[in-house]
């Protein structure tokens, strides 16, 4: 009987896991079935463009895989058994069991404990909701609020892209913490609070939201502030599947794995991408980011190749090389980094980091997305 390799999630890490299993290992005795929601692939890193009201171009992953020897079921996972080892989905065939796992699910909105978060704010964290908040967005009058809670990539880049591309709606983007751009040198952060008055994005710091409601947002000072819609970036968290199943997670729902991307607590289950709390280049965990997933994705083909071979792999090493913003379509921040994250004195700022960021865009997964972003 062949050894089944399952991989769980078409992102960036997933699909890149199971095209280069499959190529590597056409000659043995294994298959390799990709398990996804959906048989389109999403550039995750483009939704707040839609949301934004942008065309996004979505690829069809039957016909990305066409050629490989990848087995590609469209079916929505809803639970591991890791004693039987079986992953069971909402459709036909409803049950589908593993040898190996790679267990690549991405991530979700973390709403954390902020009542009405959940229910009345928006997201940009997969197609379904960033197509809603682009549908709850060119609804609102001109003269409307739309406000963007938390000020990480995600926070910037949304807030940014909505102002440019809505000039008439009022952008306001509240954050914990005392600044925008936490972790850029200060030129950098300069950079993007120019660009963000620029676009006439009103900045609201150390402003901790206790509640969200359906026509605005409080502040645990006290504060209300009145608001068509909410956006929430605050964070990210892996979904529950690993935790129930019983694999051994952080406090963030993501798989605790070693150095080669093995789950610590069952040996036959690998992780990637956002869903993995992988050991990046310096020893901390890994930053869920499309920059961590594609080497985690390569690399985890990789090990599970060469202990099939009866080899003992190489550990995957997770490093950085810059950090990308993009500020509307024509400008952005390209902050170099040291491999363990830390930020260099160099950066592009403009025009150059917008076409920077876009070329880096398309040539994440070989896909190509003529017009996307222009």
């Amino acid at each position: 009987m062949s050894h089944r390799i399952v991989v769980v999630g078409a992102g960036y890490a997933g699909l890149r896991a199971a095209e280069r299993l499959a190529r590597k290992l056409r000659r043995s005795d294994v298959t390799v079935t990709l398990v996804n929601a959906s048989d389109r692939f999403v550039e995750r890193v483009r939704l707040h463009q839609l949301a934004a009201g942008q065309r996004l171009v979505t690829r069809s992953l039957r016909q990305r895989l066409a050629g490989t020897s990848v087995q590609l079921v469209v079916a929505r996972v809803t639970a591991i058994d890791a004693t039987a080892r079986t992953v069971r989905l909402d459709v036909a065939p409803r049950v589908i069991g593993y040898d190996t796992l790679v267990y690549a699910a991405g991530s979700r909105a973390r709403f954390d404990a902020v009542p009405g978060a959940a229910e009345h704010a928006y997201t940009v964290t997969d197609l379904e909701q960033a197509t809603r908040l682009r549908h709850k967005v060119a609804e609102v009058a001109s003269g409307g609020t739309v406000a963007v809670v938390g000020a990480g990539l995600t926070g910037l880049e949304t807030a940014s892209e909505l102002a440019a591309t809505y000039p008439e709606l009022g952008v306001r983007l509240f954050t914990g913490g005392d600044d925008v751009g936490s972790g850029l040198v200060p030129r950098a952060q300069s950079h993007v609070r120019r660009a963000l008055d620029r676009l006439g994005v009103s900045i609201h710091p150390g402003t901790v939201v206790g509640a969200v409601r359906k026509d605005g947002l409080d502040i645990l000072d006290g504060t209300s502030f009145a608001a068509d819609a909410v956006v929430w970036t605050t964070g990210f968290r892996a979904p529950e599947l690993a935790r129930t199943a019983g694999f051994a997670t952080d406090e963030n729902g993501r798989m605790l794995v070693d150095a080669t991307l093995r789950s610590v607590s069952h040996p036959e289950v690998y992780a990637v991408g956002d869903a993995a709390a992988g050991i990046s280049v310096g020893g901390a965990p890994s930053r869920m980011s499309c920059q961590a997933a594609l080497p985690m994705g390569r690399g985890v083909a990789d090990v599970v190749a060469a202990r099939w071979a009866g080899r003992e792999p190489e550990p995957v090493r997770i490093g950085y090389a810059f950090t990308n913003i993009s500020l509307g379509r024509r400008d952005g921040i390209v902050q170099f980094t040291h491999a363990d994250d830390r930020p260099r004195r160099l950066i592009l700022t403009g025009r150059a980091a917008a076409a920077f960021k876009e070329t880096v865009v398309r040539s994440t997964v070989g896909f190509v997305t003529p017009g996307a972003g222009a």
